[in-house]
């Protein structure tokens, strides 16, 4: 069985996930079919079959969450130290074209989310950064062709 390496923060978000999956989704799901079932007729019940179907990829869901936490390894990031890239560390990054600067977190595949700047280990940036340190430089292909980076920081927060 593979483990799934992963933060606190993201098995709490996890956690969170399913109760709210089985605590609220599930009930309402299972309320919508017996309203649906009460209407008639199965084979022609649009609401029915909307339901079920919803229930499906809830129960999918539901199964997926309890395999990745079952399976999760983590990782205490606040006891990482060091000035080498590895899983957890928060990276700041400067483009050597644009000297845009870029921060980014290393995190598991399931918690992994752009917009708040948390980049999967799977991901090419974060295949690119693991083992180097401050000062080198980085080659990342990106869908928009290769782009250069230096590495300014390397933190664990």
């Amino acid at each position: 069985m593979e483990k799934v390496p992963m933060t606190s923060a993201g098995y709490t978000m996890l956690q969170n996930e399913l109760k709210e999956r089985t605590g609220v989704e599930r009930p309402r799901i299972v309320d919508a079919i017996s309203e649906a079932r009460a209407h008639g007729d199965l084979s022609e019940n649009a609401e029915y079959h909307a339901a079920k179907e919803a229930q499906s990829l809830n129960e999918g869901r539901i199964a997926e969450l309890e395999d990745k936490l079952s399976r999760a390894e983590i990782i205490d990031v606040s006891k990482l130290s060091g000035d080498v890239v590895k899983f957890g560390a928060t990276v700041s990054l400067v483009d050597e074209d644009t000297e845009e600067e870029k921060k980014y977190m290393i995190v598991g595949d399931v918690e992994s989310d752009v917009k708040q700047s948390k980049v999967s280990i799977s991901s090419p940036i974060a295949r690119a950064l693991i083992g180097k340190s401050v000062g080198d430089s980085v080659e990342v292909a990106a869908p928009g062709g290769a782009r250069s980076y230096e590495i300014v920081e390397v933190q664990f927060i």
